[in-house]
């Protein structure tokens, strides 16, 4: 390989973040600036890779999903998305910072994305990606809507894959929820042939366009975000919020674990 070759690979190997363990997930704690900032700066020919949000349900989905477990830990990105477990990790003296996928997206089409940046939605409906276009001046987004449960069905999966690799883009939104978002951002690095970044970001455009409406900012700033959310749809929430128990009493396991740890450490001193 001539030394050129050699610059460009590195140039576009993707940086590795400093990360923390906690509740049974991965994080770089990252703010949001400092995560737009590094979104931004990643050479857009680079290999694809993915940025992800972990909450407390992840904890449950990860011990469920081997695969989820390990494309999650693979990530290049993975900030915190929860208040609650962001508190819960400074009980045991870890700094997660805060950095949901909606403060980020928001950031990015604010700082970084202008008209002309190539973006693909991987989800949501025709009108969203029609919102984003109006509200943005977009000229160079397109958009694949996969069938419900999409992940399930290889065709599906492999229609996916051969749509972000037709059309290269900087930042591929994956507008789909976990573990879904996640497993096929997997395939599409497994087949190798595509760039770009791969953002696991639910419903964030929806925020974005205002067809999901935020919480009320003292529950933003309180952590409560959840209970907003549960209290408005709790048939379609209930259970992923079960869920995130799980992965709360993997963090308090944690704490409890460092607390015992520092005053083994205290008294052998």
């Amino acid at each position: 390989m001539s030394g050129s070759q050699s610059a460009t690979s590195a140039s576009n190997a993707p940086e590795r973040w400093p990360e923390v363990r906690f509740a049974g997930l991965r994080f770089t704690p990252m703010t949001v600036e400092q995560t737009v900032d590094a979104l931004a700066a990643r050479p857009i020919r680079a290999p694809f890779t993915t940025f992800v949000t972990p909450n407390a349900e992840h904890a449950y989905l990860r011990r469920r999903d081997p695969r989820f477990q390990a494309i999650s830990d693979a990530a290049w990105i993975s900030t915190n998305d929860s208040r609650v477990v962001g508190r819960t990790a400074v009980l045991g003296g870890l700094r997660l910072r805060f950095a949901p996928g909606a403060y980020v997206v928001r950031e990015l089409f604010e700082r970084v994305i202008g008209p002309d940046t190539p973006l693909s939605v991987i989800g949501g409906t025709p009108a969203l990606a029609d919102k984003l276009r109006d509200r943005y001046g977009l000229r160079n987004l397109v958009q694949h809507v996969p069938p419900m449960g999409m992940i399930n069905d290889p065709v599906a999966v492999a229609d996916a894959v051969a749509f972000v690799t037709a059309n290269p883009a900087r930042f591929v939104f994956v507008a789909m929820g976990p573990p879904q978002s996640e497993l096929l951002c997997g395939h599409i690095i497994a087949d190798g042939r595509s760039t770009g970044i791969g953002l696991c970001i639910g419903s964030s455009l929806q925020v974005l366009t205002g067809d999901s409406d935020p919480a009320p900012a003292v529950l933003e700033r309180s952590g409560f975000v959840w209970l907003y959310r549960l209290v408005k749809e709790p048939r379609r929430l209930w259970r992923r919020y079960m869920r995130g128990f799980y992965g709360l009493g993997l963090g308090l396991r944690d704490v409890l674990a460092r607390w015992l740890g520092s005053r083994r450490a205290s008294a052998g001193g």
